[in-house]
């Protein structure tokens, strides 16, 4: 899923949503980008200014000319050399993926430190962030909507269910087997990770939670202090107005 939002200085006026599909050309994207935007009553003239990250390289280009070609915007790509604030205490930094470090950005400047940021997305990715504000890794399982379709697509009798947790977590039939296996699985899978990571970071680390699914797990994993679906969007914006005030 591509997540798309339109700021009006520092408050979020538009939060957009179009599925990720490398086969469409940036022709398809600018237009859909473009409908979109007036449906929810932005003027493509007012767009200034344009960031982005990607973690699916062939993504990245399309984007990039969706940006120069409909806004008529040369975009700031979080890559290497993008000033950032963050200090990454990682084997290779470069590893790292650019939502994982906006998404650090934000909650560091959202919450304070120490910090543990879940997103769940097509991975379910968790970070840690130190007192000192030291990005120090993280933890990457595989994203519940892809497990729940590894499931379907290589077990010939089970099915497609609605992620919703269960009444009881013992399934008494193939669809709230599934639902406990993947909810409430899930679910034990965010609190014993941040258990773990608490044990390393100190115990006062906040928990923040992101990400499509991030509130139907937080109902079954008590362990957030907040969820926060504009995360990255709102670490974007903050690293792009970091370089801005860089450049002048």
């Amino acid at each position: 899923m591509v997540n798309l939002g339109v700021f009006d200085g520092e408050t979020l006026v538009a939060n957009l949503r179009v599925s990720t599909d490398a086969r469409r050309s940036s022709d398809e994207y600018g237009l859909m980008i473009r409908d979109l935007l007036a449906l929810n009553g932005v003027e493509r003239s007012t767009i200034t200014d344009v960031c982005m990250c990607s973690v699916v390289p062939p993504l990245t280009g399309i984007f990039e000319e969706v940006s120069e070609t409909y806004f008529h915007i040369k975009p700031l790509s979080i890559t290497a050399g993008v000033k950032t604030g963050l200090q990454i205490s990682y084997d290779n930094p470069r590893d790292v993926g650019a939502d994982r470090i906006v998404d650090a950005v934000a909650a560091i400047n959202l919450y304070g430190k120490p910090v543990i940021v879940v997103d769940f997305g097509t991975a379910t990715v968790f970070d840690a962030i130190s007192r000192d504000g030291i990005y120090l890794g993280g933890a990457i399982a595989p994203g519940i909507n892809v497990a729940a379709e590894a499931l379907f697509l290589n077990t010939s009798q089970l099915r497609r269910v609605e992620l919703v947790a269960p009444k009881s977590a013992i399934g008494q039939n193939t669809s709230t087997a599934l639902q406990a296996g993947l909810v409430l699985g899930y679910a034990g899978l965010v609190t014993g990770l941040v258990e773990r990571f608490k044990s390393e970071l100190g115990p006062e680390a906040k928990v923040i939670g992101t990400g499509g699914l991030a509130t139907i797990i937080s109902k079954e994993a008590d362990v957030f202090d907040d969820i926060n679906q504009d995360l990255t969007l709102i670490g974007l914006r903050m690293i792009y107005n970091m370089n801005q005030t860089q450049a002048k």
